[in-house]
């Protein structure tokens, strides 16, 4: 991914906490533009943003938005990713992330859409800076 799409990445609230689940969560908006190069192959003649990206806005809103409380976190897996609509030149995305304590994990929970409706879930796992996988 080039930085362009994420260039525009908004943050559009937290992140906050939620005194009685110890949940944090956060929300960020990211203009897909058309100029972004992986619309070239990605498909010429009908153009989708590709899953893989989609991950990456998810993984570094999820990285920009990291609870306080952690002290650090690194990415350990990808838990589950269902892609549900598809993402377009031109769509606004709403990326919806949601962190929660895992014992000695952290695990992200992030809900995209478009105007459209749904486009992924995305559940990502990381492990405190210092803490085995």
């Amino acid at each position: 991914m080039t930085g362009t799409v994420l260039a525009a990445a908004r943050p559009v609230r937290g992140p906050a906490r939620d005194e009685d689940s110890g949940a944090w969560t956060a929300g960020f908006t990211v203009t897909i533009t058309e100029d972004e190069p992986v619309f070239a192959g990605h498909y010429p003649d009908f153009p989708i943003f590709p899953g893989v990206c989609v991950m990456e806005c998810v993984r570094r809103a999820a990285e920009s938005a990291a609870p306080p409380v952690t002290g650090g976190l690194r990415l350990a897996a990808v838990e589950s990713t269902r892609f549900l609509s598809a993402v377009h030149p031109g769509d606004e995305l709403t990326v919806d992330i949601t962190w929660s304590p895992r014992g000695e994990h952290w695990r992200c929970a992030a809900k995209v859409a478009t105007g459209r409706g749904p486009a992924a879930s995305v559940r990502l796992r990381y492990r405190q800076e210092g803490t085995p996988c």
